[in-house]
C-alpha cells in the first residue's frame, strides 16, 4: 500500500488525518507529504517522542506513562484520540515502539510497536512484533500504518 493511495481515497471521502510518531519519529507524515496534493488531507504531524511531549502535546496521562510505560496499548490509544481531538481531524494514527537496537527488555522486545487509530467509530489498537534492524522495524511501522488507514477509510465513510 502507498501513501499515494492512501491520500487519494482520503481526498475522495473527504477525510483529514493526523498523526501521533514516537519510534518512526515523523516518517509517516514524511511519506504522505511525499504525496502532491496531500495537503486537503494531512493536517497536523505530532512527534512525540519524549513522554513530556505526549504528556504535553498529545494529553497522555503521566500516570498512564508511569503504570504501563510509553509502549503499550493504553499509550498507543490515547495518543491517537489526542491527535485527533487536537487536529480536529476525521482519523489520527499513533505509533509508539522500541526499533532498537537497545531499549527492549523481556517483555518489550526490539521490534516491540503499537499502533493507535482513532476515527469516526472509537479507537483500536494493533500490536506488532517487527523483527530487522532499527531502520527496517521503523519501514515496517510506517508500512503498517499507512495500511490500517486505508482499510479504516475504506470502511468508515
Amino acid at each position: 500500500m502507498s501513501a499515494a493511495e492512501l491520500v487519494a481515497l482520503f481526498q475522495a471521502k473527504g477525510l483529514t488525518l493526523a498523526t501521533a510518531e514516537s519510534c518512526t519519529g515523523g516518517l509517516i507524515a514524511a511519506a504522505l507529504t511525499a504525496v502532491p496534493g496531500s495537503s486537503a488531507v494531512f493536517t497536523h504531524g505530532f512527534v512525540s517522542y519524549a513522554n513530556e511531549a505526549k504528556t504535553e502535546m498529545l494529553d497522555v496521562p503521566e500516570s498512564m506513562l508511569a503504570a504501563h510505560g510509553a509502549v503499550s496499548e493504553q499509550v498507543a490509544r490515547r495518543m491517537a484520540q489526542g491527535a485527533r481531538a487536537k487536529a480536529r481531524s476525521d482519523f489520527a494514527i499513533s505509533v509508539t515502539g522500541i526499533a532498537g537496537p537497545g531499549g527492549g527488555s523481556a517483555d518489550k522486545p526490539v521490534g516491540t510497536v503499537w499502533f493507535g487509530l482513532a476515527g469516526p467509530r472509537g479507537s483500536k489498537t494493533y500490536h506488532r512484533l517487527f523483527a530487522g534492524a532499527r531502520d527496517d522495524i521503523r519501514t515496517q511501522a510506517v508500512n503498517f500504518a499507512l495500511s490500517r488507514l486505508l482499510e479504516e477509510g475504506d470502511i468508515n465513510s
